[in-house]
This record gives structure tokens, sequence and C-alpha cells, in this order.
């Protein structure tokens, strides 16, 4: 596998491939890889000739100092796992390599990015918006694959893909969870082996709420008491929404895809956790 740090030596292993008709899959990544993330890679390697795996901390979706110094940083444990999944190229370049320049872009895509983390994380999804469209620059990937976990995520993502016109197709793949429920994260390692214990009640509450015959808004109330009552557990949000374009619904039947996304604060520290249920 080739570990790369430069923008102008990825294009050009990239043009040389892409000359030979090659297929390339891309899989944005923060790094700090677990399971998760080795499965939306060997997706990649199935489905194309040849997966770039970028391991970026991007600065410019953090706003919170705190948490982006907190953030796990595994470069060499990430090029193993990488290897294990059949990666050919990961990208891993340093902050002035992708920003020699302040990133001044400013994206909008309401309501999908001013909902839920868009309203609690002001900046995050342009941030996110500036380092997916330099990575599609880039690498200018057949297909990107990119985790459900973070459902809002890809739903800005898209629209960004339908307003700048990039010829990619966008992959979701399903969440990957621990044997305990708990969505796979990087952030789970921050967690103590007693939070690791609480963790995992968050996903159960919210597979038992699919199961009451509850209005929109009692469901959510429900959820949020359920969660709060497990000590160590403080519910930031639950919204119900259409899971399309993110907007806040009031009736089961005012969409055909229904979902509810969560953010959770576990333990003293605390650490945030985001997770999402079906409902239909």
């Amino acid at each position: 596998m080739l570990v790369i740090d430069t923008i102008s030596e990825l294009q050009k292993v990239l043009v040389d491939e892409r000359s030979k008709g090659k297929c390339i899959g891309l899989v944005p990544t923060m790094g700090a890889l677990h399971q998760g993330h080795a499965s939306l890679v060997r997706r990649s390697v199935a489905e194309n000739d040849i997966t770039v795996v970028s391991i970026f901390l991007n600065p410019t979706q953090f706003n919170d100092p705190k948490d982006l110094e907190r953030y796990p940083r595994t470069l060499e444990e990430d090029c193993r796992i990488l290897e294990e999944c059949g990666a050919q190229i990961a990208f891993a370049p340093c902050v002035k390599e992708m920003y020699p320049e302040p990133d001044t872009r400013q994206f909008s895509y309401p309501p999908t990015d001013v909902v839920m983390e868009g309203a609690r994380r002001p900046g995050h999804f342009n941030g996110v918006c500036q380092i997916v469209s330099k990575l599609f620059q880039i690498t200018d990937p057949d297909n990107a694959y990119f985790g459900e976990k973070d459902y809002q995520q890809i739903a800005v993502i898209c629209r960004m893909v339908e307003d700048l016109g990039f010829k990619v197709n966008i992959i979701p793949c399903p969440v990957i969870r621990e044997e305990s429920g708990l969505a796979m994260s990087s952030r789970n390692t921050l967690l103590t082996p007693e939070e690791k214990e609480i963790a995992p009640k968050i996903y159960q509450i919210l597979k038992q709420s699919t199961t009451l015959q509850l209005s929109i808004a009692e469901t959510q109330k429900w959820v949020i008491d359920e969660i709060n009552k497990v000590e160590g557990l403080d519910v930031e949000y639950y919204s119900i929404v259409d899971g399309n374009t993110l907007a806040d619904i009031n009736n089961w039947e005012d969409a055909p895809n229904v979902v509810g996304c969560i953010t959770v604060y576990c333990g003293k520290t605390p650490i945030r956790l985001i997770d999402h249920i079906r409902y239909k």
C-alpha cells in the first residue's frame, strides 16, 4: 500500500491509474480507524480497482478546540488496518497541505445543514463540505463511501454534490455496531470501562421506541426521559425527522422515510456520542 502525504503525488498516481481505465473509490476518514471504517474500505476494495483512504483530522469542522485536541491520532495503526483491508493508497496530508490558505468558502443547504448537529455545532457542516469537496477535486473518485452513523453528514454531502455538480456516486454504508449494540466510533476509545457499560443503553432505548404506539412528540419525550434516567447519560437532543430532508415532522404519515437522530453526552468528561434509528 502506498502512503502519500502530498496532493501532487496522489494526483500523479491517480492520473496514471485512470489512464489505464481504473475505477477509483474514495473513503474519507479522520483516522483513528475501527471496524466501521474497515467495512467501508472493504466495500470500496470490492467495488473499485483502486481504493484511496484519506486520513486527515480536519480542523475546519471542529467548533470546539478541546474536542479537536482530544480526538485520537493513530496513523501507524490506521495504515496497518488499511493494508489488511486491501486499500491501495492511504492519503495522509498535513493541515498546511490541505489548507495552504484559509478556506473561506461558505456552503448553505437548509434545512439539511441547519438542524440537529448544524444548530448545535456552528460551522461544522461548512467544514465538512470544505474538506470533502477538496478531496473530491483532488481524487475525482467514481464512488465515495460514508458510514450511516453520521446520517446527517451524508444528507449534507449529497446536497453539496448536487450543488457543485460532482460526478461521484455517494455510497451510504450501514452502521457497524459493537456486540453491545453501541455504534462504532473513534470517540469510543475515549470511554472508560464504566462508560462503555452504559453507552449501549442509547441504542437499546432507541430500538425499544420503535415498538411503541405513540405520537412523534410522545416518542421523542419517552426516548429522552428513558436515556436521561441512566446515570451518566445526558441527551443533548433527539429529533424525529423526514429521513430525506431532515426537516422536523409532526405525524408519522408526514414522510415516507422517518428517522430518529440523537446525540448523548456520556460520562464525566463527557464524550459526545451520536446514533440514529429508522422508524420506517
